[in-house]
């Protein structure tokens, strides 16, 4: 099997990813053994009761009878069970499953240029975290009942006829050495299927997110043929991967249907001889349908395997990206300022295009600074290094904080001159550009800013950022809103960004076009309101002459 891992990383990831999986995995397992231990034990309640009904052994037919009605009562009481299992420990398994995936994405180092599209990592976390799930928690317990189910009843026709009982599992090997050109044909027929199935949902949740563009542009029809091309890759990878699963499943059920006719045929011979009755005539049939239909099963669990071998590498694929620093964030007493040190930038994939080289610059505490340039130049850039979102190709970005007092100077000298890193990122308040909003309440979105934050502080911030208009709305900050602000007006929404940020109460704020969407009259009483008292230091990315006059200082960042 050609994978981008080996194939015992897989299985060590598997195994990894499974322990919150176990416990289902292991009631499935029982449940599936005693649907075995049930299943046998009906082959023998049937032939007892034949036996007696045909007069070939003395018995009660009514007991017979009651046997197998406890038995079939068994079996029901089982397939409840199993169902139980899979529909309440399922469901938290996958859950469990998606946070910790959701939580290694969140956690992972900014690449500032994801190689994965977001539609496609949606689609690795619905449709291969349940193929994961699924595969520990019922696929693995399946192959073990199924394979108690093969040797017990491949036992009990030992016993009874040891010839036919060879003679049903002798063509098993063939099977098992064609089975290695399958898994290596279809694992690569269900790795296209699912790149192209995650193609399709990346054209769907793009064309549904940007649908206001898309109908100012007048390209509905555009997009619609985009989908419906992507729809007919889909197909035809869909349609090779059915025409290879039906030719090959084709020929393994017209093994074991060749198996079960030698196994009538015999039967048929021995009954006819006086040497089998009518109740072992069943039986053999009985077990040699239990002995095939285990091997069938386990030749349908291959796609299983190269299923979640497939989801696998596309889930491990998240891990591979570096995660960020972790420990206690470190919070710098006072207002600090940012210091870059001959920094150059430059992104992994143009390493010979530098977008910012030799910086050097300082915000001084208590400063507020404009930076402005053309677009592309790297002024973005400069605020993600300040965020430790990425780092630096060489130089160095300091966070640093005001000595106030005498007393308080030697805690400050030990918290001087930090490396920028997600441990510093306590210190800064950012607010991006355009709306950031989620689905929500008001109130939601202002708790991401600080999860404590009380009503009065949150309508404190709003008052702030002027967006004092919460407190007319009906429902004021439980009013509801759909996603990025729907119902609010852009104005309205990026003031409230900016008293969610507001909320976290740091002395290092950052704005990268923070009040592009406000009038000129709201600008002003948002700037005064944040800059009177120099508790701050403010850096602007703007372009807007307004803002200019409100800043001691100003880089300019050339292309």
């Amino acid at each position: 099997m050609t994978t981008s891992y080996p194939i015992r990383t897989i299985i060590r990831w598997l195994w990894q990813s499974s322990s919150d999986n176990r416990l289902q995995a292991i009631l499935n397992t029982i449940i599936g053994l005693l649907e075995t231990a049930v299943s046998l034990a009906s082959v023998w309640a049937v032939k007892h009761a034949i036996d007696i009904a045909s007069h070939h052994i003395e018995g009660s037919i009514i007991r017979a009878m009651l046997i197998m009605a406890s038995l079939i009562l068994s079996t029901l009481l089982l397939r409840v069970a199993a169902v139980w299992v899979r529909n309440i420990l399922g469901i938290k398994a996958q859950n469990r499953m998606q946070q910790r995936m959701l939580s290694t994405i969140l956690r992972s180092q900014f690449q500032g240029r994801d190689s994965i599209h977001s539609g496609d990592m949606l689609n690795r976390l619905e449709q291969d975290v349940a193929t994961v799930v699924n595969f520990v928690a019922e696929t693995l317990p399946d192959m073990i009942a199924i394979i108690a189910m093969f040797l017990g009843a491949f036992a009990y026709l030992f016993i009874l006829d040891h010839t036919l009982a060879i003679a049903i599992v002798v063509l098993f090997p063939v099977f098992l050495l064609l089975s290695k050109v399958y898994v290596r044909k279809m694992r690569q027929l269900n790795r296209d299927v699912r790149e192209s199935d995650s193609a399709v949902q990346s054209l769907l949740q793009e064309s549904v997110q940007n649908r206001v563009l898309v109908k100012t542009l007048e390209s509905e029809d555009v997009l619609v043929e985009r989908l419906d091309e992507q729809h007919q890759t889909l197909r035809r990878k869909v349609v090779k991967k059915t025409y290879f699963s039906v030719f090959s499943n084709f020929f393994v059920s017209a093994g074991f249907a060749s198996g079960y006719l030698l196994a009538f045929a015999w039967s048929a011979f021995r009954l006819s001889a006086g040497t089998l009755t009518y109740g072992g005539m069943s039986a053999f049939l009985q077990l040699v349908n239990r002995i095939q239909s285990p091997a069938h099963n386990l030749a349908r669990l291959v796609p299983k395997f190269v299923a979640v071998f497939t989801a696998a590498e596309r889930l491990m694929a998240f891990e591979d990206v570096p995660m960020e620093q972790h420990g206690d964030p470190i919070l710098l007493p006072g207002c600090c300022g940012v210091r870059f040190e001959d920094v150059t930038y430059a992104y992994s994939d143009e390493p010979d295009h530098n977008i910012i080289e030799h910086l050097s610059f300082d915000f001084k505490p208590g400063t507020c600074t404009a930076i402005v340039g053309p677009t592309g130049a790297g002024k973005t850039t400069l605020l993600r290094m300040i965020l430790a979102l990425v780092k630096p190709v060489s130089g160095n970005v300091y966070i640093y904080n005001k000595v106030e007092d005498a007393q308080s100077s030697k805690l400050n000298a030990q918290c001087s001159n930090l490396p920028a890193s997600p441990l510093t990122r306590c210190n800064i308040i950012y607010v991006p550009q355009g709306n950031t909003l989620l689905s929500g309440t008001i109130r939601d979105n202002l708790l991401l800013g600080n999860v404590d934050a009380t009503e009065e502080q949150m309508y404190q911030a709003l008052s702030t950022a002027c967006a004092d208009f919460v407190r007319e709305l009906p429902e004021g900050i439980d009013t509801a809103i759909s996603e990025q602000g729907g119902g609010l007006s852009e104005g309205q929404a990026q003031r409230i960004c900016i008293a969610r940020a507001l909320l976290r109460q740091c002395s290092l704020m950052i704005l990268d076009e923070a009040t592009s969407a406000l009038d000129a009259d709201t600008e002003h009483r948002l700037l005064r309101n944040i800059l009177h008292d120099r508790q701050h230091t403010v850096i602007f990315i703007t372009h807007r002459p307004a803002v200019l006059q409100y800043c001691d200082q100003t880089l300019k960042i050339e292309n």
